[in-house]
């Protein structure tokens, strides 16, 4: 027989299956309680798919690629879940950036005096558009254990911005 009349998925190349956020090897998987419900919902949504993945018998290859990618991600996500530390914000102390913190720098070698403001999260949660950064982030790394009215050195590429802690949050 032909191989123009023989159906093969993308010449037997194994699905790629995209990666979660990386978390260094050794670094403890912390989440906010927010984060773990996000984890958690993700679960879900990843399971309604592969059921209705697994229902669908119209195009047998096309079924088993994405199987294949949902089984992937769903192992990829529960390990990610086996391996939570749910940290709540709120039993952190006000007056330090830890884990959770809403923190405000301002610029102090500028004239400009501009302000940044960020939440440190876990890897999961982390979205630069929501304000969100990952505990592992430089960023945050600079931050972590900073004080209200303290000033840190800021590495943001060649640049080197010197900022003072002007607001520190938890929130819920």
């Amino acid at each position: 027989m032909s191989r123009a009349f023989v159906k093969e998925d993308d010449a037997g190349e194994p699905p790629i299956i995209p990666p979660r956020a990386a978390l260094p090897p050794g670094t403890p998987n912390y989440v906010t309680p927010q984060g773990l419900a996000q984890l958690r919902a993700e679960l879900t949504d990843l399971e309604t798919v592969r059921t209705r993945t697994e229902a669908n018998r119209e195009d047998e290859a096309n079924r088993t690629r994405q199987l294949t990618i949902l089984n992937g991600q769903l192992s990829a996500l529960t390990s990610r879940l086996a391996s939570a530390k749910v940290v709540d914000p709120r039993s952190q102390p006000v007056t330090e950036v830890r884990f959770g913190a809403t923190v405000t720098l301002r610029t102090r070698n500028n004239s400009k005096n501009q302000d940044r403001r960020f939440t440190i999260v876990g890897v999961d949660e982390a979205s630069v558009a929501d304000g969100k950064v990952a505990f592992v982030a430089p960023i945050a790394r600079e931050v972590l254990g900073a004080k209200l009215g303290q000033t840190v050195t800021l590495r943001l590429g060649r640049i080197e911005e010197i900022a003072e802690v002007v607001n520190i949050t938890y929130e819920p």
